[in-house]
């Protein structure tokens, strides 16, 4: 019997009607689709931006603004056909599951079994393999997620177990036994083509530099930046995801950068619900939910000030951003909850 109950809806205590629900959460290439193309559009556009640009100082900031545009949506996207909502065709989903996790730079297996163990025990201690850093979270800390490297020490750790056939024990607890032979050849062939990147400057091929190896790394904050919201300074250990998720405004760019995932505590509420339904989710239990904290730029302004006067031993009372009671303190020592999982 298991000895957990899954964070989601019921254990939150909301409530929405099945026909209702059934009609939000209905799946179709379609908006997947327009999505695709949008995607692609405005990376031909920021990538001519570079083009352009290359041999003076300007292509440094049209490199960050490529990257911005590839590594959001890459995460968002790769995030999205986890789930299997992207497009109602499975073959579309896993071609793009596939792609997006090869820009993400996560064996995509590993990246959904993970994610689905994070979805049901989201933000406990010892259960969630997707914690990405310890709690309370400091200065330190948050440097070391929004520049990227610890995601990218985590996911070349993830790549070299799967190729060496070094399975770890959250990986056997997450993952299916079966699946673990094509983990492996997905980790050896993505380690293939990224030696490749790396070899191509050699031959004189320096095209995946200026176009994705550079944007990967100057668009990485970014992205990190949008995923540090989801779950920081909220609530570890607690059944509702009213307690542990945060939702925060989003203008049109943010909406389409994130694929409307800055509907989070709605996304964890009912994960079966596609990306560009989330917003018809959000106004159907609105009323139930706490209202989304401030825009990008605010929410993680605060979370940035809060973390630094944790580390300064100062009170990390934020000013508009929801926090865990224990969370808001007036300075002192700081006793670690958790520690990070990835």
């Amino acid at each position: 019997m298991r000895d957990y109950v899954p964070t989601n809806a019921a254990s939150s205590g909301v409530q929405l009607d099945k026909r209702a629900l059934k009609q939000i959460a209905a799946r179709s290439d379609r908006p997947g689709l327009i999505y695709l193309a949008k995607w692609v559009l405005s990376l031909v556009l920021t990538g001519t931006l570079v083009w352009i640009s290359l041999g003076t100082l300007w292509a440094w900031p049209a490199m960050f603004v490529h990257g911005v545009f590839l590594t959001v949506p890459s995460y968002a996207f790769s995030h999205e056909t986890a789930h299997g909502t992207a497009f109602r065709s499975r073959w579309l989903n896993e071609t793009i599951l596939w792609v997006t996790s090869l820009l993400y730079m996560e064996e995509p297996l590993h990246r959904r079994y993970t994610h689905t163990n994070h979805h049901t025990h989201t933000w406990h201690v010892g259960k969630d393999s997707q914690m990405p850093f310890d709690t309370p979270i400091g200065f330190g800390g948050w440097l070391t997620e929004i520049t990227g490297f610890g995601l990218l020490r985590f996911h070349i750790q993830v790549f070299v177990h799967l190729a060496a056939k070094h399975y770890t024990d959250t990986m056997r607890m997450v993952t299916h036994k079966g699946e673990f032979p094509k983990m492996t050849r997905n980790a050896r062939l993505m380690l293939a083509i990224y030696a490749l990147i790396a070899l191509a400057p050699f031959a004189g091929i320096w095209w995946p530099v200026w176009f994705l190896v550079i944007p990967r790394i100057l668009g990485a904050p970014v992205m990190l930046l949008f995923t540090l919201t989801q779950h920081v300074e909220l609530q570890e250990n607690s059944p509702s995801i009213l307690e542990s998720t945060r939702s925060f405004r989003g203008n049109w760019l943010a909406n389409f950068l994130y694929m409307n995932m800055n509907n989070h505590v709605e996304h964890h509420l009912y994960p079966q619900v596609p990306f560009h339904a989330l917003p018809d989710l959000a106004r159907a239990v609105e009323a139930q939910v706490p209202a989304p904290d401030p825009g990008f730029l605010q929410t993680n302004w605060e979370v940035f000030v809060v973390t630094l006067r944790r580390t300064l031993g100062l009170s990390t009372e934020a000013p508009s951003i929801r926090q865990a009671p224990h969370m808001v303190t007036a300075g002192g020592p700081v006793g670690r909850i958790a520690h990070r999982t990835m």
